[in-house]
């Protein structure tokens, strides 16, 4: 868990500006947050696929070895707009007062723009608080709600006083987001096995998933958006289960 905190530190440090000013959930309701993604994320693209076209590298901000994956790759607009491949920071990018964060996966085969909800990101962390603080004064016991396997559970919001954060997911705008933790450690995660299932049913792919794949990558292949604060997922009984390895 330590080293998983310390890989956080760079997003946590971006993710700070909005917790100081207090402009959390609602940002969602800005109009540049409402947006389609794919018309910021066309141009951006292809400001990155120039840019490492050009020079060999990407346009990326510095993280640790032990940032979670789908959080590593931050792109450095900076250096985008320093050499005129971008006029201008997307306007629901952080950088620009947005609710997302702009990042690249499959980075050493086919860099690819997807976007971080801060909006989540923030919310895990209010949570984790709390449960940090709960463990702290019950003797290192978790506020473990209804169990889903031996290593997680849902969080029990109930003794925390704090009520569940009501944030859509960025899959399916109908669903909210459930929070789920490691019974062992605390570490609170977003619960991704709802939207990742309904990207199976819909595309009908449920005879072709392998024993040992992360079905978290379904949700980055069929979507602008990355799966963060979140765990692995196995298929396992016909759903998607959490997993506590990579």
């Amino acid at each position: 868990m330590r080293s998983l905190i310390q890989g956080r530190s760079a997003l946590l440090a971006l993710v700070l500006v909005i917790l100081l000013t207090g402009c959390a959930y609602p940002q969602e309701l800005r109009k540049e947050n409402q947006i389609n993604p794919a018309e910021f994320i066309t141009v951006v693209q292809q400001a990155i696929d120039t840019y490492h076209e050009k020079t060999g590298v990407l346009p990326i901000k510095n993280s640790e070895m032990t940032t979670p994956l789908y959080e590593k790759y931050v792109i450095d607009f900076a250096k985008l707009k320093k050499t005129n491949l971008l006029s201008s920071v997307p306007a629901n990018a952080f950088e620009s007062g947005g609710i997302f964060i702009y990042v690249l996966v499959d980075a050493e085969t086919k860099p690819t723009v997807k976007l971080m909800d801060l909006s989540a990101y923030q919310s895990v962390d209010d949570v984790q608080k709390k449960v940090n603080d709960y463990i702290a004064k019950h003797g290192g016991n978790v506020p473990q709600g209804v169990s889903i396997n031996d290593d997680f559970a849902y969080v029990d919001f109930k003794p925390l006083d704090l009520k569940e954060p009501n944030i859509k997911s960025v899959y399916d705008r109908k669903n909210v987001i459930r929070y789920i933790l490691n019974k062992q450690t605390g570490e609170v995660a977003i619960d991704y096995a709802m939207d990742i299932n309904t990207f199976i049913q819909n595309n009908a792919l449920g005879n072709s998933l392998k024993p040992e794949q992360d079905l978290r990558q379904i949700l980055v292949e069929k979507s602008y958006f990355v799966p963060i604060r979140s765990v692995s997922y196995k298929w396992l009984n016909n759903q998607p289960m959490p997993q506590n390895q990579p």
